[in-house]
């Protein structure tokens, strides 16, 4: 096999200063998967990897290596096979080509046996999945443990009509879903997010939990949104259920939505109860600080919402309870946000409406 894979690329490279070492890197790969040499590919994203591990198998002969400033790329190849790997931060994808189907994979499992790198989770974490599209690789999907804690110790941030509502919602099973659509509504700093950690938390055992970091996205591109509906499971076993948050989707679900949005709602109600979610065991949650009237019918009539719950603050009495004293409070009482801040010593007057979200942290 030649050791310059650059004489096996069919087509012509273009390079300009906008590419990268890493860009040729990737070029120079595809080229005996273009020409037919190698017609099999097998690939593997990792998304933390052990410190130390090289990705390489035994065998692997090096021909280029690159590293720019948040990527390397390393281009590698045994009798019959040639291997990409690209990393990032604490991340992988490896990508390998071979002559049969049997060997990418036996090269692949050799690259990444024993290289992926899993945390050992805290009793009071959570696995969630953040989606995301990335420049370079499209849809992509990365996991993280998030701190969360128990519906016990969380239950006293919420008036008590949220409080019992969320009691029911905590307790939910798969056997108990009527509706595919988890709505939180209300002001800002009151919740919503740590409220969403918690459910996490306490569906765990039944439900993948995924946050889309881009939904202003999401239902504008038809293979995102495919990618996501058919899921990417975390190892868990077949028919685990998934939830998808969408936070602060304002002016995908008010009333005007189908002007501003064009086809955003209808995938978004396809999706929760029309043929794209057929036979996809997928719930979605979504979080905005509409006021329930402004809302658009389709999204909030019966038998679509699993819930629909508004998260608003917490009264007078009980604002003094979770305090511990009346001292900064106002006659209205005060949201969560108001609360942790008036602990801080900062005081509520110092946490505007608008910009609750950038000192209340995960308490919206």
């Amino acid at each position: 096999m030649s050791a310059n894979p650059e004489s096996a690329l069919p087509i012509r490279l273009n390079v300009d200063d906008s590419d990268s070492p890493s860009d040729v890197v990737d070029a120079l790969f595809l080229g005996r998967f273009a020409t037919g040499e190698q017609p099999y590919s097998h690939s593997s994203s990792l998304d933390r990897v052990k410190p130390g591990a090289t990705l390489l198998p035994a065998a692997a002969r090096v021909l280029r290596a690159a590293r720019d400033d948040d990527r390397s790329a390393t281009l590698a190849e045994g009798d019959g096979w040639t291997l990409l790997i690209s990393r990032w931060n604490r991340g992988a994808d490896v990508t390998v080509t071979a002559t049969t189907p049997e060997l990418a994979r036996k090269i692949l499992s050799e690259a990444t046996e024993e290289a992926r790198d899993e945390p050992e989770p805290q009793p009071d974490n959570v696995t969630m999945g953040f989606w995301y599209v990335s420049p370079r690789r499209g849809p992509h999907r990365t996991t993280r443990q998030i701190a969360a804690g128990t519906w016990d110790e969380v239950r006293p941030n919420y008036t008590a009509p949220v409080a019992d509502a969320m009691d029911r919602l905590m307790k939910v099973t798969p056997d108990a879903i009527s509706g595919r659509l988890l709505l939180l509504h209300g002001p800002p700093g009151t919740g919503k997010t740590s409220a969403l950690r918690t459910l996490a938390r306490s569906w765990r055992d039944w439900c993948q939990v995924d946050c889309v970091l881009d939904p202003e996205r999401l239902f504008n591109d038809v293979g995102y949104l495919m990618d996501i509906a058919i899921g990417e499971d975390d190892g868990s076993a077949k028919g685990r259920w998934r939830l998808l948050l969408l936070e602060d989707c304002d002016e995908l679900i008010r009333g005007e939505a189908k002007h501003t949005a064009g086809q955003a709602l209808s995938r978004l109600l396809n999706l929760t109860d029309g043929l794209l979610g057929q036979g996809r065991n997928v719930l979605v949650g979504v979080t905005t600080n509409e006021d329930l009237e402004r809302l658009h019918p389709a999204v909030v009539r019966p038998g679509r919402c699993l819930a629909r719950i508004e998260v608003g603050s917490l009264t007078r009495a009980e604002s003094v309870s979770w305090l511990g004293t009346e001292e900064g409070l106002g006659r209205e009482g005060a949201t969560l946000a108001e609360l942790y801040a008036l602990r801080r010593g900062t005081g509520p007057a110092s946490v505007p409406k608008q910009d609750a979200g950038a000192d209340a942290g995960l308490y919206l």
